[in-house]
Parts: structure tokens; sequence; C-alpha cells
């Protein structure tokens, strides 16, 4: 078999309406059967944050109107959003791999992430998801135990962001990718999981995309993590007079930047983050960051951030 990849797509490769994630998924299945066609085994996790939002505002704006349902919980909303995305994304690489000659199946894991119960993020939540709300809808939601946080126009909720731990669908995704399907699997960072006994228990959280897709490469052995995102390269101190383009960065180097500040808390250090902490697990390993129109050049060491 050829060797592994772990793809993740951030939100260029989707959009805010269904029209818009239709046509921006065919970027990327053009993007992934690239890799295909280069005998790579592909796994794919992708961003869900304007899906999980819309599918959440929904939820519960049909709890208002039909009181007798209850509000879908975190968890619920994250798989829609999971089996959403990869519907409209496999359907897309299908297509694209079929027109190029190719015959691989291509499967969507509604997939679980383990968190711990003591992670702090429980007490210091930083994700603002769902509808804003007035005054009386946000209080509400803090009678229910929910935190809430002022908004533009009103109030939102905002929930934790805990550390993923491990991937329970791990096992299924692996055989998949062995058997040489193209894989699509924790979507949003995964459907973040309590651990009690033989039961998983929903978390009201959402997990940093780009740590599971690091941690799934971990758990994978993967050869290369590749990030896709708006930009063909990273940089530091983004948007500043001290703006600095990173063409390659040694792991030693990348934990560094962490430390001094160079990377916002959104945005790229995330990546950063995932990458160095893959590349821990995974020595001679590659982790790159680029577009996804520049994906196989980055993957040949022709553009992109490249670190290891």
């Amino acid at each position: 078999m050829g060797k592994k990849i772990v793809v993740a797509l951030g939100r260029s490769a989707f959009g805010e309406t269904f029209p818009e994630q239709k046509a921006n998924v065919k970027l990327a299945a053009s993007a992934i059967a690239d890799l295909v066609e280069e005998g790579w085994q592909v796994a794919i996790t992708h961003s869900n944050g304007q899906q999980l939002g819309m599918v959440h505002s929904a939820m519960t704006e049909f709890s208002v109107k039909e009181p007798k349902h209850t509000v879908a919980p975190m968890s619920l909303c994250s798989a829609m959003s999971q089996g959403y995305v990869g519907y409209d994304l496999q359907n897309a690489i299908r297509t694209e791999i079929l027109n190029r000659g190719i015959f691989r199946t291509v499967s969507t894991i509604i997939t679980q992430v383990k968190v711990s119960p003591f992670d702090r993020a429980f007490h210091n939540p930083t994700k603002v998801i769902g509808r804003v709300m007035d005054a009386v809808g946000a209080a509400a939601e803090e009678r229910k135990g929910n935190y809430v946080v002022e908004t533009e126009g009103g109030f939102r909720r905002i929930v934790a962001s805990p550390q993923p731990i491990d991937i329970y669908e791990i096992d299924a995704i692996r055989v998949l990718l062995d058997a040489g399907q193209v894989v699509i699997a924790a979507g949003g960072g995964g459907i973040p999981v309590l651990e009690q006994g033989t039961t998983l228990k929903g978390a009201s959280a959402v997990i940093e995309k780009d740590l599971t897709a690091g941690k799934l490469a971990e758990l994978l052995d993967a050869d290369v993590l590749l990030f896709l995102t708006g930009n063909e390269r990273a940089f530091r101190f983004y948007g500043t007079p001290q703006e600095t383009v990173l063409s390659t960065l040694t792991p030693e180097k990348a934990k560094e930047y962490l430390d001094d500040g160079s990377f916002s808390t959104g945005g790229m250090r995330p990546k950063i983050a995932a990458s160095v902490s893959y590349l821990d697990k995974k020595p001679g390993g590659k982790a790159i960051i680029t577009r996804m129109q520049t994906a196989l050049d980055a993957l040949r060491g022709k553009t992109g951030t490249q670190i290891g």
C-alpha cells in the first residue's frame, strides 16, 4: 500500500450556504483526487464551524416553535454536521476519482473523540456557537447551566474546547484505509464524548478540529499531515508590521514560535500545535500547511510551510 496522509480541510473548502458548499467541495475533491492518483492512502478530516452553528440554531428554533421537543444536545448537532458535510464531500470525491478512471469507495465515519471530564477547558469555555439571543433567552440558557457571552446584536452560547485524547472509531478508520478506501472521519474535531463505564456520553463542547487532525495522524501512523487552508504558506505575526512568511520549520523552532506569541489564538496556532504534537510521536514524519490549489506542489516540497 502507499504512504498514509491525513488531510485537514479548512473552512475555505466549504461555505455558508448549501449551494456554496456544493460548489466548494468540488475544489476539495480535485485536490484529494490528485493525492489518490499519486498513490496515497488518504484520510480526510474537515471544518464544520458554519454547519454546526446552522444545525444548532435550526434545532433550537424548532424546539422553540414545538415546545414538546427538547433542544438537541451539542453532541447530536455535531453528529448531524459530520453526516451533512461527509455526504457532500464523499459524493464529490467519488465523482472526481471515477471521472479519472479510479475505482475507490469513499466512506464517511461518524467519529467520537474521547475528552477528559477534568479538562480545564470546561471551566473556561471559548467556542462561540449557535443563534443570537436576547437577554431573556441568554438568562434562560444560564439557568440551564450553560455559558453565554455578549456579542454583536445580543448574546450567544459559548462552550468548552477540550483536548482530544483518543478516537473511538480509529480501528474502523484504519481497516478502511488499509483496504484502499478514501475515508472521511473526525469532522469538526469529532464528537466530544465522556467515557462512563461502557457508555459514551456526549459533552457540551467543540474540539479544535486541527488538534483532532493531529491526533488522527498520530493514531494512523501517517507519513504526512496536510493542512489545506486559505493561504499558501503560514505566517508569523500575521496581519502585523512584523509579518513573516514561513517556508520551512523544524519542530523545535515551531515550539519556540508557539511560546513567543508568533501565532494568534485562532487561525494558524492550532495547526502549528497539532503539527508539533504529531511530529513528537512520528519522527521522520512531515506536516505541511498550504491551500487546496497548491496541495500537490506542497507535497512535492515546492511550496507551502514544511514542518519536519
